[in-house]
């Protein structure tokens, strides 16, 4: 979500027209932002903390010649999400939303759960059928692989050509 969408959003949730919303959204980022560069802490209860950082000026080094470069001190946002905020992210979905889903499908629970169970019941029936297709060819090609090793072996009473040639290496 882009500023705009965030501004269309904010519109259509509190009923206002698109300028009235402009100027909502604008005035909170620049409150936001003039409270954290004065060093303060903007603390949204439910939602997070936007809290200012300050890095130290320090030696780096330049990664491609290995010289010492030296980094200015600069500041930084962090933003820790507030305790409401994590539980509707961890959520299956917003209280709102569950609520209105909730009286929407009511009508039509008993046909997904017997969709879901025959989906089940075919992937487990096709799972089987798939191991036990399996299962017998694995059987007969372990089959074939042992009797191919037993005729070679049979055949040959002298050792290969690679064995004699490593052989003599080895001495």
């Amino acid at each position: 979500m882009n500023k705009s969408e965030l501004i269309e959003a904010v519109g259509t949730t509190a009923g206002l027209d698109k300028r009235s919303a402009e100027r909502a959204v604008g005035a909170f980022l620049d409150t936001v932002v003039s409270e954290v560069r004065g060093g303060n802490k903007v603390t949204l209860v439910g939602f997070g903390t936007f809290t200012p950082k300050s890095r130290s000026a320090r030696v780096g080094r330049n990664p491609r010649t290995g010289e010492p470069v030296r980094v200015k001190a600069s500041k930084s946002v962090a933003f820790s999400p507030g305790s409401t905020f994590k539980t509707a992210l961890n959520s299956r979905g917003s209280v709102k939303k569950a609520a209105s889903k909730a009286t929407a499908k009511s009508g039509s629970k008993a046909a997904a759960k017997s969709s879901a169970k025959s989906t089940a019941k075919a992937t487990k029936a096709t799972k089987t059928s798939r191991q036990t297709a399996k299962a017998g060819t694995s059987k007969a090609s372990t089959a074939r692989a042992t009797s191919t090793r037993t005729a070679r072996a049979a055949s040959s009473s002298t050792p290969s050509r690679t064995t004699a040639r490593t052989a003599g290496r080895r001495r």
